[in-house]
């Protein structure tokens, strides 16, 4: 059967976005309530009470006996707006609905079991289909709908047909697809780029680091240009490009004066 939660609200008599952050601010949650006839009314609710009441709970399926002005109405969840960005409820939408009045309603589908073909064949059990919509008189609404899969194959599949839903019409199409067993997937391997091609072919170019070249390197890794090396001062040894220079510029066969 359904959970039954309790809370209270109180008439909200400023409408409009600005009326809205107010209450929130204030730690509301603006809130309408509308159904079995009669006007939208608008609501605001404590924010810390309505979380504390969705937990734990099918939010489409809970029916929920609203407290407004001292008079208490039995109400189903139409709508939760959240914050964009946190877990913020910004919305709540009630509709009420009288104790002999059916109503339309989606209900989870929840699979019980380990199929045979998942067991013994290293299958895997897809759910296609997680929700159905039933009429159900408000006392007999389902929190969810249980769904025996041990019997199934590769290859079997089960349907809406195939669900029980006690004092409950099912809308939903009953030769929806809801669970099956498929083969086990293949990993796929990938076939190398031509770029990582040509780099696996390229020889990996393997020297001792030079005593000050160790410092250029984790400057280069960090993101910066090395410094260019300075020359020594005091004699010391010049670089051996100048080096041969010098010797090319000296005379056949001559002596240093």
């Amino acid at each position: 059967m359904a959970q039954t939660v309790s809370l209270s609200a109180s008439p909200r008599q400023a409408t409009g976005k600005g009326a809205a952050r107010q209450a929130r601010f204030r730690g509301r949650v603006p809130a309408v309530i509308y159904g079995h006839g009669r006007d939208t009314q608008p609501l605001e609710l404590e924010a810390k009470a309505l979380e504390k009441a969705l937990q734990g709970v099918e939010p489409a399926s809970t029916i929920i006996d609203l407290a407004v002005d001292g008079k208490t109405v039995k109400t189903l969840i139409r709508e939760i707006q959240r914050h964009p960005i946190r877990p913020d409820i910004i919305h709540f939408f009630f509709y009420e609905t009288p104790a002999t009045e059916k109503v339309k309603l989606k209900v989870p589908v929840h699979l019980v079991g380990n199929p045979d073909g998942v067991r013994n064949a290293g299958g895997v059990l897809d759910q296609v289909t997680r929700e159905v919509e039933i009429e159900v008189l408000p006392e007999n609404i389902p929190d969810r709908v249980e769904l025996d899969v041990n019997a199934l194959k590769i290859g079997d599949s089960l349907h809406v047909r195939d669900l029980s839903i006690p004092n409950a019409k099912i809308l939903t199409d009953a030769e929806l697809t809801i669970a099956t067993v498929v083969p086990p997937r293949a990993e796929e391997v990938a076939a190398p780029s031509p770029e990582a091609a040509t780099e696996v072919a390229e020889p990996e170019l393997i020297r001792k680091v030079r005593e000050g070249e160790e410092e250029e390197g984790e400057a280069a890794a960090e993101g910066g240009v090395p410094a260019k090396p300075e020359a020594k001062g005091g004699g010391g040894a010049a670089p051996a490009k100048a080096e041969k220079t010098e010797k090319a510029e000296k005379p056949k066969g001559g002596k240093e004066s």
